[in-house]
């Protein structure tokens, strides 16, 4: 059975990520790109769903499991797993290199002291899960072969096949270092040139280090910022500058529930937060290729422009459930594809215009017709803006006046009037920022509850939505506004848990059915539990900021890595793994916190 979500690390090559647990076994891989099938799906299933497993013998009995420790390598994606039996001790080193075409898993078992006996199990499965390929060996490797696929395994391990797995038993020594590798490649082709697995190491720990130059930040939450930031350039396509939400599926938000969404492709509303994170880090090839993926993704007519695209731009992103797959500890359906690319959600053109502003005041030349676009899109907004749609949270239920959605219509054309005014863009400002007011009038009278002093989550509902948290930032009302200082003290005392921890909304709202039209509930949302922190911050209570920001940090990880959601009752990570949008604004609140407390520059000013 697949470990806790927390239970998991990342290594990737930036056109793919696995999964590593704590157990030494390779549960999830996606090949050759982040949206392809698995290769290895244990991880919504079990091991006859596909694995890849390096360990003693001695663990793969639970009741006498020796012990383990993780580390990535540095300031790198480089994972050592230490194990330590009642003979000796030995690492498992496993990273991606970065290869053109021809995306490989290289595992290094080194012996440290004595001697160790291990196991190695492979079950290698197609199209998550459901199709056991053919397996032969030819030219000193073994290789499985179904379909347009082919994945080779070079190793100097014996491996002998039971059934539809192949096993080895074999022991490492003191100084002795056993590699294996396995590459991925389409079936019909001839087999891509070897991997040497040492020499791969040294370029891909040489890789990191030298992508880390330009990052300068050395204030108290370094460590924390460094990972994240590892973190998101591994969720990185690099060939199309693409940044996946999460490189998994249907991990779920609810142990056995129904709220199991495939992340493993990019959303729009994220490039803003995206690209303020990267461009404060110095990363400014990162921001512009993710620039230039947002360009090329909503180039057409701005009533075509989706909340998310696949990660070369792709359009069509159909939702399917894989029935064949039991699902994450019980959790179905599995979900393949996204079926919220279709949604309307009337905050995707405020974060675009948003994103637009950022990278001209950040000194990133945006592309013409992307700048042609901003017309157009503002045209179409002003026709659908006081329209329902389905929130920033991608509700199933009906649409609704979501108020956060009603703020980045307001944000949309306030921006337009700032490019106008700040860099000379032309357009009919006056008439723009007529709208925005317009906007910015219904919110208040609408969206407002002057009974609780705070905005609500829809026009007439006295639910309350952690997205609200968002409105000092983006500037609709200045942090010491009565109806921010309000909404703050509101959220924390209705969608915030006993130790701070924050919901995106309620999915109990007596008897009226959640307003997302699912079943079940879900753990708190840890990227709006940073935006309870920064608002804590941003309204003058900066104390509490920082004790909470400090208790998410203790959330992470042993390898400092974060999931969606949090379960407080349990301890447990919940959702997909590890998550951008949860690694962008605890960048963000690390930076504003050292900003605040020492004074030194940092800031990126819109």
């Amino acid at each position: 059975m697949p470990g806790r979500i927390e239970d998991y690390a990342l290594v990737g090559d930036l056109l793919t990520a696995a999964l590593v647990g704590r157990d030494g076994s390779l549960d999830w891989l996606c090949l050759p790109r982040f949206d392809s099938p698995a290769c290895f799906a244990a991880l919504l299933g079990d091991e006859d769903n596909g694995r890849w497993r390096i360990a003693p013998v001695a663990a793969y009995d639970d009741s006498a499991a020796p012990a383990a420790t993780r580390r990535y390598r540095g300031d790198s994606l480089v994972l050592e797993t230490m194990w330590e039996t009642d003979t000796g001790r030995a690492t498992v080193v496993d990273f991606m290199p970065r290869r053109d075409g021809a995306p490989s898993v290289v595992r290094i078992v080194e012996g440290v002291s004595g001697t160790v006996d291990l196991r190695m199990d492979l079950r290698l499965r197609f199209g998550y899960g459901s199709v056991v390929p053919w397996m032969h060996r030819e030219h000193g490797q073994l290789t499985g072969v179904a379909g347009p696929e082919a994945v080779r395994l070079s190793t100097p391990v014996p491996l002998t096949a039971h059934g539809h797995a192949h096993t080895a038993d074999f022991t490492v020594t003191a100084g002795e270092r056993i590699p294996s590798v396995l590459t991925w490649q389409p079936s019909h082709l001839p087999p891509p040139g070897p991997v040497d697995p040492f020499e791969a190491l040294r370029r891909t720990e040489e890789y990191w280090s030298d992508w880390l130059k330009p990052f300068t930040y050395d204030g108290t939450y370094r460590a924390a910022v460094v990972r994240s930031l590892i973190t998101l350039k591994a969720l990185t396509y690099e060939p199309t500058g693409g940044i996946v939400a999460a490189p998994t599926t249907s991990l779920p938000e609810q142990p056995g529930g129904v709220r199991n969404w495939d992340y493993r492709y990019c959303w729009l509303r994220d490039a803003g937060m995206t690209l303020e994170a990267l461009l404060r880090s110095g990363f400014t090839a990162e921001a512009d290729a993710w620039r230039g993926w947002l360009e090329r993704a909503v180039a057409g007519r701005p009533q075509d422009i989706q909340i998310m695209y696949g990660i070369g731009g792709e359009r069509r992103l159909t939702e399917w459930t894989a029935d064949w797959l039991p699902g994450y500890e019980g959790s179905r359906p599995v979900r393949i594809g996204n079926g919220a690319a279709v949604q309307q959600q009337l905050d995707v053109p405020g974060e675009l215009m948003d994103t637009l502003a950022l990278t001209l005041s950040s000194g990133l030349r945006p592309q013409r017709h992307l700048i042609a676009l901003q017309r157009a899109v503002l045209d179409h907004l002003e026709k659908v803006w006081s329209r329902p749609d389905q929130g920033l949270w991608e509700m199933r239920g009906e649409p609704r006046h979501h108020v956060h959605s009603k703020v980045m219509c307001w944000v949309a054309f306030d921006r337009a009037v700032r490019l106008a005014e700040d860099h000379g863009r032309p357009g009919p400002v006056a008439h723009w920022r007529e709208i925005r007011d317009r906007i910015h009038r219904e919110v208040c009278e609408r969206g407002f509850d002057p009974a609780r002093g705070t905005f609500t989550q829809s026009y007439g509902s006295r639910a309350l939505d952690a997205a609200l948290l968002l409105i000092p930032r983006t500037g609709f009302l200045p942090p010491d506004d009565p109806r921010v200082i309000g909404t703050v003290a509101a959220v924390e005392r209705e969608l915030a848990t006993d130790d701070g921890l924050v919901r995106r909304y309620s999915t109990n709202t007596g008897g009226t059915g959640s307003p997302d039209g699912l079943t079940g509930g879900e753990g708190a949302f840890l990227a709006c539990s940073f935006w309870l922190a920064d608002a804590l911050r941003l309204t003058g209570r900066e104390d509490e900021a920082r004790t909470l920001f400090e208790r998410l940090l203790l959330l992470r990880n042993d390898v400092g890595l974060l999931a969606e959601e949090y379960d407080p009752v349990t301890g447990r990570q919940l959702g997909n793994f590890p998550q951008a949008f949860t690694h962008v604004p605890l960048i963000r609140a690390a930076y504003e916190l050292d900003r605040h407390a020492t004074g030194r520059p940092g800031k990126l000013v819109l």
